[in-house]
């Protein structure tokens, strides 16, 4: 019977946490901050220089900032309880009064006061169950004088109506004001509407309840921090009245998007002022215009999906909008940002199914833009130079179906980019002949470019990569093409593995030596291989005599190239963590990463993704030894050891002499020491 009883206890003890309201959760959290303060207090983050508290959340705490300023902690008694002179915390419970006494005594005197001079008085002292969301002191203050004035000189009517409005005929308390749900108000049945944010933030009509349920015998006072006036218009009708908003207007009606903002729903209108619409080129702007797709698109960004009140805010928080991706609303001391700019002018308009916000500046989605304009926004600027200066203006503006590869600026630094024909046709073919998502790219897909020339596409457990260039940030989809930002500037593939390696005066020794390996078929025939290729340095750096019987041994030499040689190809930018090469002769090649350079097997690259049809170069300084055994499964970075014997290398290839290949190694040796 005990187990049961506990297990009953247990069940509505988790009933209870799960049913807790998001207010209720971070009121908890308040009170575990400031019980070594006393019984019953609660820890309030005051941003400084202000009157704003907000009861704090985990979040808010560690940061100690809100809407990007910093806060100070103070200690209050938590709602319904008092302090008793010479005692620590807040032990007393308040004493339960009715609704008019209470507004005195919890920040609402102004409230109480107009509540007398309406003869609202006797309402709030006698029988009933009345929720009172009652204005502080601050919010009275912060009223336009013009509408204060209106109100105090009618008392008996616009005042006694304002106040009611601010009234509900049953107790409601903070856990009951859920999240989009509506009130009838003691004021012709208008309704108040509330919200309940997930960060514990309530509001009603737009106005933050900053002391909720301060009990009362005859009801309940939520005292919010603004005087809130009765909403009659949907969105569009706010649209509709407001001159300011004539060309948005305008706008909604050409894209059929007027029916959303009449339907029943919460929203968040981010509406740009005619000012907005005129910052914009007027090119840019007839253009979206005049397309009914980048139109539509353009106007449903600036429309959240749920109804954001500016003081729900506390930090940036991506939010999702009808046209599918998000927007960062945030805040930074009393403004409300859009993807960190101050662009609102005008906060909380509300309507009956949402609220609006007005924006000076337009805000054009990605998906309504052509590749110029997408490229223009990002982190290519020197790429963006380029592709202008190549006479490609056309295609990044037109609404061919395209895809630009654009390196990041950092990729050029050390390159000249005076614009010549050769580096024309170098950005040429960085645009891809379709437009293309990165998720759907697959490991071995070719890709044509506008240049005629295919290229590979490598998919790597930490990669995606395009030649030896690899996507660096979010695809960029625009209304006709898609931009993928890449880490390098591409190097298309020239020739195969032989042909770079004869192209390139470093590897002459290494020529010789595939030569007389008999491997030249196996480096022009087609494929897939990754070749950590020896400069004529790693065959200087070898000890006089081993590089003697190495180049006397054709089977041996082959066995030490094939080892070298890896199955796949691997361009730097697929290295990871423990990344395994197996070779074509030996057990494995162990590669990792240190300080922005590639080692295998601890011998550092050089110089990486030489392209070739067939494969990849990476140019070592020093020959490739096997790992021994105690770090074989550790990332091999850092520096490298000396080589192993060339006679541990076995080879399957017959062996012959070639004294030519001898004498220039030797040759070159010579030379090297006497310029020392």
């Amino acid at each position: 019977m005990k187990v049961c009883v506990l297990v009953l206890g247990l069940s509505l003890l988790l009933t209870v946490c799960v049913a807790r309201s998001p207010f209720q959760a971070v009121l908890q959290h308040s009170r575990i901050r400031g019980r070594q303060q006393g019984p019953n207090v609660c820890a309030m983050q005051q941003q400084k220089g202000t009157d704003k508290k907000y009861f704090t959340n985990c979040k808010q705490w560690y940061h100690r900032k809100i809407c990007g300023k910093p806060t100070v902690i103070t200690y209050e008694c938590c709602p319904g309880y008092e302090k008793i002179p010479g005692e620590k915390g807040c032990p007393a419970a308040l004493p339960l009064v009715n609704i008019y006494n209470t507004l005195g005594v919890v920040g609402a005197s102004t409230t109480q006061m107009y509540s007398e001079r309406a003869q609202l008085k006797d309402e709030i002292e006698g029988p009933g169950s009345f929720t009172f969301f009652a204005p502080s002191n601050v919010a009275w203050a912060a009223l336009p004088t013009e509408i204060l004035d209106a109100l105090v000189s009618n008392v008996n009517i616009e005042l006694l109506n304002a106040l009611h409005y601010h009234m509900v005929n049953r107790r409601l308390t903070s856990n009951e004001l859920r999240h989009g749900s509506s009130f009838t108000s003691m004021y012709q049945d208008f309704p108040v509407h509330i919200h309940h944010y997930s960060n514990g933030i309530v509001t009603v009509n737009c106005a933050r309840l900053i002391k909720p349920d301060q009990h009362a015998t005859n009801g309940i006072v939520h005292v919010v921090d603004r005087v809130i006036t009765a909403v009659s218009n949907n969105v569009q009708t706010v649209l509709d009245i407001d001159d300011d908003l004539e060309t948005l207007r305008t706008a909604m009606a050409a894209a059929g998007l007027t029916t959303v903002l009449e339907s029943d729903g919460q929203y968040t209108l981010f509406a740009p002022t005619n000012e907005a619409f005129e910052k914009i080129p007027q090119e840019t702007l007839n253009r979206i215009l005049g397309d009914p797709v980048a139109l539509k698109d353009l106007l449903n960004y600036h429309i959240l999906k749920h109804m954001q009140c500016a003081e729900s805010i506390v930090s940036g928080t991506p939010m999702e909008t009808l046209q599918g991706t998000v927007l960062e609303v945030g805040c930074d001391g009393d403004e409300m940002t859009l993807n960190g700019k101050a662009i609102i002018t005008k906060k909380d308009q509300l309507g009956t199914n949402g609220v609006v916000h007005y924006i000076n500046e337009l805000l054009i989605p990605d998906s309504a833009k052509v590749l110029l304009e997408l490229a223009e926004g990002s982190s290519v600027d020197m790429a963006t130079k380029l592709f202008v200066e190549a006479g490609l203006s056309p295609h990044l503006t037109g609404s061919e179906a395209l895809t630009m590869l654009a390196p990041l600026d950092e990729a050029f630094k050390g390159r000249d980019t005076t614009m010549t024909p050769e580096l024309t046709k170098l950005m040429t073919n960085h645009l891809l002949k379709e437009q293309l998502s990165s998720k759907s790219l697959y490991h071995g897909q070719e890709l044509e470019t506008m240049g005629g020339l295919k290229l590979r596409v490598f998919v790597y457990r930490n990669n995606l990569c395009i030649e030896n260039a690899c996507i660096a940030a979010h695809d960029k989809t625009g209304r006709y093409a898609t931009m993928f930002t890449m880490d390098k500037v591409l190097t298309p593939p020239m020739g195969t593995v032989m042909d770079v390696l004869k192209a390139d005066d470093r590897f002459s020794l290494l020529v010789g030596a595939i030569q007389t390996a008999g491997m030249t078929e196996l480096l022009n025939q087609q494929g897939a291989l990754t070749f950590f290729a020896p400069t004529n340095d790693a065959f200087n750096a070898l000890p006089q005599q081993e590089l003697n019987k190495l180049m006397r041994n054709s089977q041996e030499l082959s066995g030490v190239l094939r080892n070298h040689l890896g199955e796949g190809l691997l361009v730097s930018g697929g290295v990871g963590s423990h990344t395994r090469v197996k070779p074509l002769q030996g057990k494995k090649l162990e590669l990792g990463v240190h300080n922005y350079t590639v080692y295998v097997n601890r011998v550092p690259v050089a110089d990486a993704d030489l392209m070739a049809t067939n494969g990849v170069v990476h140019a070592i300084n020093s020959m490739i030894r096997p790992l021994p055994p105690k770090v074989d499964r550790e990332q091999a970075d850092g520096p490298a050891a000396p080589l192993r014997s060339a006679a541990s290398f076995r080879a399957d290839s017959k062996s012959f002499r070639n004294d030519d290949l001898f004498q220039k190694v030797v040759n070159s040796r010579s030379s090297r020491t006497m310029n020392q």
